[in-house]
């Protein structure tokens, strides 16, 4: 009896950005390479082939896309992408743009036939925006004041293609917060997975993630009582559990090495 199709993650962290002529556009991300490691190690142990990736330029993010295309694909493919952003982009290393939409597409029913049944399931730790979060009073039940802009945060998302599923670190305008020991959202994430809430449905696993950062986590210093929203669009029709499977003895994941950009 053959084996079944093992389930591919990709990881994707970017923590050093220059331009095209070398300008330092964007901070060092200090923290987020750990991080990355850490969660492609979990993934491993939940029985994913996953494929961690370092530093890479816009057009380079799209390829490895573009690439998973031609994979044999398990039940699932988890993305988690760790990067500078705004609202609807993440940047490549060289600090140039990709659309989100541009990487949804690419792996939508239409461009790849050998994901068009498998669930999509996206983590993606940027801003986007600028402004900060200062929470509110949970038990207050006044109507909260608008802002003075407010973005435009669904129009990207109206043509999600089907079994897709992006969870996002922050609110639309907001920042998402990292520091030398990780980011809010995806040390949430690792925590969900690394316990027994992985075994629930997709929805409910990442509902947890939106209560551990909202209650759980607080920036400090400058930020000091910033807080952090989480939230995810999902198209599914069925409940999901993609974490659900038995623990396997630890392994490394695939590791890609580059040069420092």
């Amino acid at each position: 009896m053959s084996q079944p199709r093992q389930s591919r993650a990709l990881v994707i962290v970017n923590t050093n950005f220059c331009s095209s002529n070398g300008d330092v556009v964007f901070g060092t991300r200090r923290g987020a390479k750990r991080e990355a490691e850490k969660l492609s190690n979990v993934l491993s142990r939940l029985n994913y082939k996953v494929k961690l990736m370092h530093n890479k330029t816009a057009k380079e993010i799209e390829d490895l896309y573009q690439q998973e295309c031609c994979c044999e694909h398990g039940e699932y493919f988890v993305s988690v992408i760790s990067s500078h952003g705004k609202e609807g982009v993440i940047f490549g290393c060289d600090s140039e743009p990709v659309k989100l939409t541009r990487i949804f597409q690419i792996l939508s029913s239409e461009k790849c036939l050998a994901l068009s049944k498998i669930p999509k399931i996206f983590f993606i730790q940027a801003c986007r925006g600028a402004e900060f979060d200062q929470g509110v009073v949970v038990e207050c039940d006044s109507g909260e004041p608008k802002p003075d802009c407010e973005p435009d945060c669904f129009s990207d998302y109206l043509s999600l293609p089907p079994q897709t599923v992006a969870m996002f670190a922050c609110s639309p305008g907001y920042v998402a917060f990292l520091n030398v020991f990780g980011s809010m959202f995806l040390q949430a994430l690792l925590k969900v997975l690394e316990g027994e809430e992985r075994h629930l449905a997709l929805n409910r696993l990442m509902t947890r993630i939106n209560w551990e950062v909202a209650f759980r986590c607080q920036a400090r210093g400058t930020y000091e009582g910033c807080k952090e929203m989480p939230c995810f669009v999902t198209n599914l029709l069925q409940e999901v559990f993609p974490f659900s499977a038995q623990r396997s003895p630890s392994k490394r994941a695939e590791f890609h090495p580059v040069l420092m950009h």
